[in-house]
């Protein structure tokens, strides 16, 4: 979420349909799979001992939808919406991280990277970013959980040796919506369970 260069205004979002509008303060959103623990907490320590000042801002995550404005009550209300009916048209599905990589030199990222189920996700983030969350991004999607942003050269090469043995695996039952605090503080505001079986196997 907190890896965007450009966050972006979602087009539709400011009325909700069949309603009037709802007046508030604009807010910033995003999407994400949140990557369970123990793993979500080894890797966001990982991030912190590189010495990347968003580690405790930013659980760790697969970016679904990066960081969007919205505007009032009623566009975050429409968008709830959508985001249930993704879920309940959604299966769990299989992630296995394994390795590191990097966007470098187009973009500097250090990520942790998927083995398996980039393609569940890339499913998942092509139903998320539709209707009221429409937008165009900046990068092709490339599922991947980032352990190192906008650090020095030499730091980032430190995080793309020290995680290269890295290995997990989980189910994804959910993904949550998150909103940007104040504080300048990632949190999730709402998890959003699939309704249907995972797939046999």
């Amino acid at each position: 979420m907190g890896e965007a260069t450009e966050p972006a205004r979602a087009p539709g979002t400011a009325v909700t349909p069949g309603a009037p509008e709802q007046p508030g303060p604009a807010r910033w959103i995003g999407v994400a799979v949140p990557i369970p623990d123990p793993y979500g907490t080894e890797l966001q320590r990982a991030r912190g001992a590189l010495g990347d000042p968003l580690a405790d801002a930013i659980p760790t995550h697969i970016t679904l939808l990066p960081p969007t404005e919205v505007a009032g009550a009623g566009a975050l209300a429409a968008i709830e919406h959508h985001l249930r009916s993704v879920a309940e048209a959604g299966a769990p599905f299989r992630i296995r991280l394994r390795g590191t990589g990097t966007f470098r030199p187009v973009s500097p990222v250090v990520f942790v990277a998927l083995a398996e189920g980039a393609e569940g996700c890339s499913r998942l983030q092509r139903r998320v970013v539709s209707g009221p969350l429409t937008r165009e991004l900046e990068f092709p999607y490339h599922p991947h959980v980032t352990v190192a942003h906008h650090l020095p050269e030499e730091v980032m090469d430190r995080a793309y040796k020290e995680l290269a043995s890295y290995k997990a695996a989980f189910t994804v039952e959910s993904f949550s919506l998150y909103e940007h605090g104040p504080d300048g503080v990632w949190r999730p505001r709402r998890n959003f369970y699939f309704t249907k079986n995972a797939p046999a196997g």
